[in-house]
């Protein structure tokens, strides 16, 4: 299994850091810490209000900006402003262009066509290297598969107590990523005792069984959040887990419930459509 995702509109690697939550001087240290053990994928966005310290870990690590995957996002109430938004987080990152820029939320009236359009000229524009949506129901991002412009990606929630079967038939006919977010339902599956027995037969973590389920999935990257160097460390070691779960390891996951659902802001689409 390769370490990274390529698709006609994008490489990404399998396995990045998130950053929602972080702050200040402890972003820009997580950041310097996740790049410095070999993370090369990082993701914000204009609404984590930690662009200015990401930007600052990022040149702190002394890499140079082409090895680096840079994500970030317009938030939903933004849509009418988008390559404002988008220079804006730019300059807080300390960068000329983003490998990916998304729009965080689709907005409740969102018009599909416009907001694509936007994004589209900004790709063509040399700002963002390819676009994507976030938290797009599977109805949702067909619409905006219509529109005709380069889906690269649809990050969501998505972890072992989740099913995104429905967006998944989309994303891998339609060759767009699934970039799992809260991959650990929120941390709630490094305590899983299901996953935990698992985890027991290969001597690792649950949380680490739970994050190489999603890894080893075609077509899914995943940017789980640890702000201490030893979280980061064992989440990369994931990625090797990956290739060892066995067929009976992924039946007992795939077997678990999934109709958990931890992100669900009152301003979100229907999921059902």
């Amino acid at each position: 299994m390769s370490d990274r995702i390529t698709t006609p509109r994008l490489s990404i690697p399998r396995l990045g850091f998130g950053t929602w939550r972080l702050s200040g001087a402890e972003c820009q240290a997580a950041v310097e810490s996740a790049l410095g053990l070999g993370y090369r994928a990082v993701d914000t966005a204009e609404m984590y209000g930690n662009e200015e310290p990401v930007g600052a870990g990022l040149k702190a690590s002394g890499l140079p900006r082409g090895d680096i995957f840079l994500t970030s996002k317009v938030w939903w109430e933004n849509l009418g402003r988008i390559r404002q938004h988008c220079e804006a987080s730019l300059s807080r990152l300390g960068t000329d262009y983003l490998d990916l820029y998304l729009i965080h939320w689709p907005s409740p009236d969102i018009d599909v066509p416009q907001a694509m359009h936007d994004l589209a000229r900004l790709r063509e524009e040399g700002l963002a290297r390819a676009v994507g949506v976030a938290n797009f129901p599977a109805g949702l991002l067909k619409r905006a598969i219509e529109t005709g412009v380069p889906i690269a990606a649809n990050q969501v929630e998505y972890h072992a107590l989740l099913s995104q079967d429905r967006l998944l038939e989309v994303t891998r006919a339609q060759g767009i990523v699934l970039t799992a977010y809260a991959p650990l339902a929120q941390g709630r599956l490094a305590s899983d005792p299901r996953i935990g027995a698992i985890a027991g037969r290969h001597g690792v973590t649950a949380a680490q069984v739970a994050l190489a389920w999603l890894l080893r999935q075609d077509g899914v990257n995943a940017i789980p959040k640890a702000s201490r160097p030893e979280t980061q460390k064992a989440n990369l070691e994931a990625l090797a887990l990956a290739a060892k779960l066995t067929d009976t390891d992924v039946a007992e996951i795939d077997a678990l419930p999934k109709d958990q659902r931890f992100v669900n802001p009152p301003f979100a689409p229907d999921w059902a459509t």
